[in-house]
């Protein structure tokens, strides 16, 4: 067994218990906006869902944030392996009893009493997975063949599975947080300027492969026709929203967007919810919250024991700040319209219970610092 150790004077780890508490208000916040958001009759069904996912993610993170995180180094490839099962699950032909298609698309595994979202798991996994190679290649993952291709594959093979559901918003959030990690790890700037021009290419092609994201696309630019009444409804409805909160709101519970004047209120679209019942003053503290999260992430990212700690801290604050970022984004039609949640606050057990589960491995990282990490 091999051990490193940091010491840092004082061993300050009051970003531990802030962060918990910062994780814990924005899931106390969602439940109250989802129970404000979710259609007309059905608030207290979606908030005891998402209390029942609470819960459960809430208990993974206490075991997490007492689990020595370099035994997820050690679990890494069972975790990817797992993973990629799952994700080919819900594409199989005849397994749709299990993975139905909802909405035009198959992301979700169901069995009586639940169900998941393999891309959520995919979302961490990732990160964990990409964390412990680069850590065991070390100074190798400045080579381009021997030490960024190998990563490469794996991750562009992840977000290929997700993207075919199709969910090009998670295949995205996947590749940049796999990204986040490698850039750390200290890969080269050449070679990511280089995979920059093969993903623009293969982000064209994606959007041009299917025509709802195309339209989605035309909408954003304005090169479509009556948007209004077609893909660009939910963005011009969110945009309402936000105008009709103002300062301070028009109250909590009082807003309009929830009575199917825009679908997905609960989920794709809370933050225009927020807007409207919170106004600008709820918008600017939770843009506050989440900044200080990721301020909070990275910062026990740098003072991590070692350097899979190092990685795995930064690639789930990454992971986590993408997917706010991108909500945020979508809402304020700041890019085209894309289905991802809110991160401890949207509709979304599968993505409320792997965030948890993260934050309780982000909380061990801060944890160990000071202390010896072993791997056996």
């Amino acid at each position: 067994m091999t051990a490193t150790v940091i010491q840092h004077p004082g061993e300050v780890r009051w970003e531990n218990r802030l962060l918990a508490v910062v994780t814990a208000i924005l899931v106390a916040f969602g439940l109250a906006t989802l129970y404000s958001a979710a259609s007309f009759g059905s608030g207290t069904t979606e908030v005891l869902k998402q209390l029942s996912a609470a819960a459960i993610g809430g208990v993974a993170m206490l075991v997490a944030s007492r689990v020595e995180y370099g035994r997820w180094r050690n679990w890494s490839w069972w975790l990817l392996g797992g993973t990629f099962l799952l994700l080919l699950l819900v594409m199989t032909p005849g397994t749709e009893a299990i993975a139905p298609r909802i909405n035009g698309a198959r992301r979700w595994i169901r069995v009586p009493g639940m169900s998941f979202q393999p891309s959520e798991l995919a979302r961490f996994v990732i990160v964990v997975w990409v964390a412990a190679l680069a850590t065991k290649k070390g100074p190798l993952i400045r080579d381009f063949r021997r030490g960024m291709l190998p990563v490469l594959s794996v991750l562009g093979v992840m977000s290929l599975l997700v993207l075919i559901q199709p969910n090009l918003s998670m295949a995205t959030v996947i590749g940049l947080s796999g990204g986040v990690v490698l850039f750390a790890a200290g890969a080269r700037i050449g070679h990511f300027l280089m995979l920059s021009v093969a993903v623009v290419f293969g982000g064209v092609a994606a959007i041009m492969s299917e025509e709802f994201r195309f339209n989605r696309v035309k909408c954003f630019l304005g090169l479509a026709g009556d948007c209004a009444r077609d893909v660009g409804m939910q963005v011009n409805q969110a945009t309402i929203g936000f105008g009709s909160g103002r300062l301070v709101g028009v109250g909590f519970g009082e807003g309009q967007l929830k009575m199917d004047y825009l679908p997905m209120a609960s989920s794709d679209f809370l933050m225009s919810t927020i807007g409207e019942e919170w106004g600008f003053l709820g918008v600017m503290v939770l843009l506050a919250l989440f900044g200080l999260f990721c301020w909070l992430g990275f910062r026990i990212a740098l003072t991590a024991a070692d350097q899979f700690g190092q990685l795995l801290a930064a690639g789930i604050t990454a992971s986590i700040g993408f997917t706010t970022l991108m909500h945020m984004a979508v809402n304020t039609n700041l890019m085209p319209t894309t289905g991802l949640t809110l991160p401890f606050m949207s509709a979304g057990r599968s993505s409320l219970m792997v965030s948890l589960l993260a934050v309780g491995v982000l909380i061990n990282i801060g944890r160990m610092r000071g202390r010896p990490v072993g791997r056996s």
